[in-house]
């Protein structure tokens, strides 16, 4: 059974989470929760007079830690880019020719795939992914029940799933 820092630490757990993803950690909080569980722990300078408070303060100084990290990590960034005329020569943001061949090609066969599936799945799919319409204006719109839109849209689903499990394999 956990006991002193350790016990708090576990009891406040989500509640330091939240401080953390509150503070722009973002996905990072549980690993920066376990960050600030390796620092307070480290210390071993005896006992804590509020150690609920102490824990709080090593997350908040983790925070300003990572944030002067982002800070020092894009001014070396702008002062390299700034060396090299503003611009890094071997950075570009066009996708290679080879890398645009392959998604045209996976795209194509992607058309495929939903062509192969016929109407209305097919109809129902791009609607509903490709134009942002809804289930249920859909089902209105051809007339049909909700679970039948909801029965094409898992067709498509499990036909596009088995096509990126192809392509991951190639």
């Amino acid at each position: 059974m956990p006991q002193g820092l350790e016990a708090i630490f576990f009891e406040h757990r989500d509640l330091l989470q939240r401080f953390l993803r509150a503070r722009g950690a973002g996905e990072q909080a549980e690993d920066l929760v376990q960050e600030v569980w390796l620092r307070a722990s480290a210390k071993g300078s005896g006992p804590i007079g509020n150690p609920r408070s102490y824990l709080f303060r090593v997350a908040h100084n983790l925070m300003i830690d990572i944030h002067r990290s982002d800070v020092q990590r894009s001014r070396r960034e702008e002062y390299w880019s700034d060396a090299n005329g503003g611009d890094l020569a071997e950075v570009s943001d066009e996708p290679s020719a080879e890398r645009a061949v392959i998604a045209q090609s996976m795209l194509a066969r992607a058309h495929d795939v939903m062509d192969e599936l016929g109407e209305p799945t097919t109809t129902i799919f791009r609607r509903f992914r490709i134009d942002g319409v809804g289930q249920k204006t859909i089902a209105r719109d051809l007339s049909v029940s909700l679970a039948t839109v909801e029965k094409h849209l898992q067709k498509a689903y499990r036909a596009m799933a088995a096509l990126k499990q192809e392509l991951d394999t190639e």
